[in-house]
């Protein structure tokens, strides 16, 4: 019950803390506060879902810390239980909670998340080319009179491939369509096509022209050259999903190693919370009373912190193919098993 309230307690301070600072930020749109409260209703799961890890780390340490100062865990440990003993209840409530947090991470996050994403680029941004959704194996975008999608998307290498861009009238007919096997982001607004076709649909003509090419440069609009900030598209689907899009596209012979490494961080970042816990337990008895709760929570800041930061670089190497999808995304677990199997062993309890 006490780790359950710290749990509580500590999700609902540093959620606080964060909604606070990122709503002063929002208010720089200008945005009608009706529209906010829809985005902060869609996001706030989100925030919650990140900062699940934390909070039982928090939860873990203050427990243990109280029944440390309290003496209980003195008379536990003179009965004969050992700290692994003592601390299976809260690991057990730490692997439900990582479960839950699976499930909803899996099957209620990538909906809300599209329509935050919603919500953001279309009302308050006013930047809809932002704004994506995801239909089988390609990426939708619209701006103004244009539609277009793409297979595979690497903002952060400056390429796509698999472009489709359908050009209408104020009518809303089909005037031109232009498709690229390859996409190079030149500059702000300028991007090079490769290997592909340019298709015009005239009204004085009974069938339309096609002409192919092997490079193309084009002028895109502001609006369009946004989509290289456009959010995560695993953000956006569920794990199912996400796996059918990446089976797709290796068939097309596409980069999915993006797209793989997020299929498995999903998994592992789940069970974040269970692994922090489990390499944070033993820090509770090495001083006994000296530090109290300030000494758990710089402890928990810096696991949390350690985490996030590896986590993250493990990641970016799984993106760039360095690692393998599957090590990119456990590979900090594994670091953290392996340490508190080390912490466990070298605890005098």
């Amino acid at each position: 019950m006490q780790f359950l309230l710290f749990f509580i307690g500590g999700l609902v301070v540093i959620l606080t803390l964060f909604l606070a600072a990122d709503f002063v930020s929002m208010t720089r749109f200008q945005a009608p506060l009706e529209v906010l409260i829809r985005y902060y209703s869609y996001y706030t799961p989100n925030i919650v879902y990140q900062l699940v890890p934390a909070a039982c780390l928090v939860a873990a340490l203050f427990t243990l810390t109280n029944m440390n100062k309290s003496n209980e865990l003195v008379a536990l440990f003179s009965l004969g239980q050992s700290l692994a003993r003592v601390s299976l209840p809260l690991l057990v409530l730490c692997a439900l909670i990582s479960v839950f947090s699976f499930f909803v991470g899996d099957r209620i996050l990538p909906t809300l998340n599209q329509k935050r994403d919603y919500v953001y680029y279309v009302e308050i941004r006013k930047r809809p080319s932002r704004y994506q959704t995801v239909k089988t194996n390609r990426i939708w975008y619209r701006s103004e009179n244009i539609i277009f999608n793409i297979q595979s998307l690497e903002a952060e290498e400056g390429r796509a491939q698999g472009l489709n861009m359908y050009y209408f009238d104020q009518d809303w007919r089909l005037v031109q369509l232009v498709k690229a096997k390859d996409v190079r982001f030149l500059s702000e607004k300028s991007w090079e096509l490769l290997n592909g076709t340019l298709t015009l649909f005239a009204d004085e003509s009974s069938f339309p022209i096609t002409q192919s090419f092997d490079s193309k440069t084009v002028q895109v609009s502001e609006d369009i050259a946004d989509i290289r900030a456009a959010p995560k598209t695993s953000e956006i689907m569920s794990l199912k999903d996400l796996n059918r899009f990446i089976t797709k596209n290796k068939e097309l012979g596409l980069n999915t190693m993006r797209f793989e490494t997020d299929f498995h961080a999903k998994i592992a970042f789940a069970a974040a919370g269970f692994m922090l816990v489990l390499l944070g337990i033993p820090f509770t008895t090495k001083r006994e009373r000296s530090g109290g709760n300030m000494l758990s929570i710089a402890i928990a800041c810096g696991l949390a912190a350690g985490y996030w930061i590896s986590f993250g670089a493990s990641v970016s190497l799984g993106y760039n193919g360095i690692l393998p999808p599957l090590i990119a995304a456990w590979l900090p677990n594994i670091l953290l098993v392996g340490g508190s199997g080390y912490m466990l062993v070298k605890s005098p309890v």
